[in-house]
């Protein structure tokens, strides 16, 4: 059941603005469309699914159906592409992989009606960020094999947009191109966004005279946390506005102004919240991990995708639209929590503390064992060079001792991709 149309503003406006029940019919629908769509051709699913009674009567029954995991999509690979392809190969005509920071790299295929659907489903995103034909989008990132932006420089373009690819250049070369070409609106992860404003700054820069309205931020979950937020409207003088996404679901989520949050675009996604402490599903607000069942994309479909992603939902709020929103977006991973004599620790809430100390222009964080005992020892590059208020800050704010270490300016890694400050050499096993 793909589309067949793009949609106009006023349809997506429609769409983000339908009562629960309504949504809810739709989602059914399209869902059972894309079953019968990919069904029996997806040799993957075929199997997964046999035995499943189909189509689905109601939403509630899709609770029936197996979760699918990344391991399995990587475990039954078909010619070295994601297990869960429909069609021949050359059918497709879009190549892409995933980065691989969690494991061996996924490599996700797209037809071109699949590859059309992905920059309709952006049109909601810049919606959000109030992106204009008139605006130049300035696209901060490599053009490697990763998805990253390659979906939302096509989908600008089809808004109308003057679309500026800045890949395989330096920092300063991009900051120079990006106020020369009189870039309105900027795509990158939230540590590039901080890194070219720092380099600015050592190049005497004024990047808030560049004219730059809008950030759109995605990779990490730095856009929804405040104080990596507001560091970044700070030293910009721009709003920032987040994304979330993956190569192998698609462009499922998008912030607001308020940067309190990501919504999920139910129209062209289910989510499913399993709670972290009993699987069941969660309760509003509770911590719970994110499940994701794509409609939109019938040559790579997946049905109950175990993201790993951590959210809190809230499907009863006040925001203008009526999709379930995620307080504080991402607020981690499954596997990328510390837990440090007990403590559990987000990278999200260290980033939050840290980014809350302006003269602190880089970190990085190490997870290692001191016999029987774990350590939790941060760097920091520190323009007071003062690590012990560093410390206390951390103490007070996650009730635990935390080594803190001044380290000379520009000693740290810088990342243009996703940011890995985080580091557990701990001993396994």
């Amino acid at each position: 059941m793909s589309r067949m149309t793009p949609r106009s503003y006023d349809e997506r406006r429609r769409l983000e603005s339908l009562p629960r029940e309504e949504l809810e019919a739709w989602q059914l629908r399209r869902l059972n469309g894309l079953l019968e769509q990919i069904l029996p051709a997806n040799r993957f699913y075929a199997e997964k699914l046999a035995g499943n009674e189909l189509p689905l009567k109601s939403l509630e029954d899709l609770s029936q159906l197996p979760f699918t995991f990344k391991d399995e999509l990587l475990a039954k690979q078909h010619h070295g592409v994601a297990a869960n392809l429909t069609y021949p190969r050359d059918r497709y005509v879009r190549f892409h992989q995933t980065s691989g920071t969690r494991g061996r790299p996924l490599v996700v295929l797209d037809t071109a009606d699949d590859w059309r659907n992905w920059s309709d489903i952006w049109q909601h995103v810049f919606d959000a960020a109030e992106v204009a034909e008139a605006d130049a989008i300035f696209f901060a990132f490599s053009f490697g094999p990763y998805i990253g932006f390659w979906s939302a420089l096509e989908a600008a373009a089809d808004r109308g947009c003057l679309v500026v690819p800045a890949g395989g250049m330096s920092t300063p070369v991009r900051l120079e191109m990006m106020r020369n070409c009189g870039a309105s609106a900027v795509c990158c992860t939230p540590s590039y966004a901080l890194h070219m404003a720092e380099v600015a700054a050592e190049r005497k820069l004024d990047v808030r005279r560049f004219g730059v309205r809008t950030f759109l931020l995605a990779g990490e979950p730095g856009g929804s946390v405040p104080a990596v937020r507001e560091t970044i409207e700070r030293a910009w003088g721009a709003r920032v506005i987040d994304h979330a996404g993956a190569s192998e679901v698609g462009p499922w989520g998008f912030g607001d102004s308020s940067g309190e949050g990501l919504y999920i675009l139910e129209t062209d996604f289910i989510a499913e919240f399993l709670s972290v402490e009993t699987g069941a599903p969660a309760d509003d607000g509770e911590l719970a991990e994110l499940v994701i069942t794509s409609l939109f994309r019938p040559g790579l479909p997946v049905i109950r995708y175990r993201t790993g992603d951590l959210v809190r939902p809230l499907r009863d709020h006040s925001f203008p639209r009526r999709f379930v929103f995620l307080q504080e977006g991402v607020v981690g991973r499954t596997d990328d929590m510390l837990i440090i004599r007990g403590v559990n620790i987000f990278p999200s809430a260290l980033d939050q503390i840290l980014r809350g100390f302006p003269e602190v222009v880089e970190y990085r964080v190490t997870a290692r064992s001191e016999g029987a005992m774990d350590v939790l020892e941060v760097e920091v590059e520190d323009r007071l060079h003062q690590p012990e208020r560093v410390a206390d800050e951390l103490r007070i704010r996650l009730g635990l001792n935390v080594v803190v270490v001044a380290v000379p300016i520009g000693s740290l890694p810088r990342f243009e991709g996703k940011g890995r400050r985080v580091v557990d050499s701990r001993r396994r096993g």
